[in-house]
């Protein structure tokens, strides 16, 4: 519906009310009146369903006050004022039910589109967050490898070039996180969604860490639904983002996704540093902005698995995610 046909609504109720008001005192036939009610009746609903209040509230007056009114001119004179009131009370609640009427789909028409406002900015503050995770990830591993490029560079110089390479990856991977980010979200309303990286990309994220090792089953990613199939993908980024801030003297990371007696297991595992730390030892789970560990563990426990975290026994740290398999075969 245009807006020019809708701003026209209250304009074409006031001069209908008006018409009809001085048509039942100018002695119209009751015929004629009662046909005019009928006009009125959806002019009334429409104008409260689409017309600007101010312009509607006059308008709507006009047109309560002659559907009530028009039986008046026919009772004057042989009928006592209660009986005028009367008739005129009885006349008003259609004309009220009308008003009351295109007002509720008002109503509900602007909590549809609150609804979508506030379905659009909880998206764009999950995709602020996603951003912060994946973006993080890569950070955090450009300033490792600067730091060990920088200690090695005098007395190893290949050892140099290949940390210069990794760091190279890493700001290429968060540059393609970030376009994904902004891509999504300026996505137009009921648009599809840019791609969210998912357990297919796990390959290139655990290459890209250093002491990184990747045991993955084809089939158990396959069974994974697709809200936990990158609820996933973010466990493994938090966890191997955590180790890297937290452990970062740990040998070896291993990355695994199989399928458990529970369901799809996620799992990643830092062996002891070697120096001074205890692996991550709670700190992901303490963490308070909400991007950590005890962020995830809402969106794992959303998509219907569960997260849990502690010490290994050879010294690491622990991070273990499971979902429920989906209901076709792995094979």
């Amino acid at each position: 519906m245009s807006l020019d046909l809708r701003s026209s609504y209250a304009p074409l109720l006031a001069l209908a009310g008006t018409v009809g008001l001085l048509g039942g005192f100018l002695g119209a036939p009751p015929t004629w009146l009662l046909a005019w009610v009928g006009l009125l009746l959806p002019l009334l609903a429409l104008v409260a369903r689409w017309s600007p209040v101010r312009a509607g509230v006059g308008a709507a007056v006009l047109g309560v006050a002659a559907v009530a009114l028009w039986p008046v001119p026919l009772m004057w004179g042989p009928a006592s004022w209660l009986e005028v009131c009367g008739a005129a009370a009885f006349w008003a609640v259609p004309a009220l039910g009308a008003l009351a009427a295109g007002g509720h789909l008002r109503r509900q028409a602007s909590r549809m589109r609150q609804a979508v406002r506030d379905g659009r900015r909880d998206q764009q503050l999950e995709l602020a967050r996603d951003l912060h995770d994946f973006v993080a990830h890569d950070v955090s591993a450009i300033v490792v490898q600067a730091q060990a490029a920088r200690f090695v560079a005098d007395k190893d110089p290949e050892q140099a070039v290949r940390a210069l390479e990794r760091i190279e990856a890493a700001g290429l991977g968060a540059l393609a996180s970030m376009d994904r980010t902004v891509h999504a979200l300026r996505e137009a309303a009921g648009a599809r969604s840019a791609p969210v990286p998912g357990t297919s990309e796990l390959p290139g994220l655990v290459e890209r860490f250093e002491g990184g090792v990747l045991d993955a089953d084809p089939a158990a990613a396959r069974a994974l639904s697709r809200e936990a199939d990158t609820t996933a993908y973010r466990v493994a980024v938090e966890a191997l983002t955590n180790v890297r801030r937290h452990a970062p003297g740990a040998a070896v990371v291993r990355v695994r996704l199989h399928r458990a007696a529970e369901g799809i297991e996620l799992s990643v595992a830092n062996s002891a540093p070697a120096r001074g730390a205890a692996g991550l030892l709670g700190l992901g789970l303490r963490r308070r902005s909400g991007t950590g560990l005890a962020g995830l563990r809402g969106r794992v426990e959303a998509a219907g698995g569960t997260l849990r975290a502690g010490a290994s026994a050879d010294g690491g740290w622990r991070v273990c995610a499971v979902f429920p398999a989906q209901g076709r075969a792995l094979g």
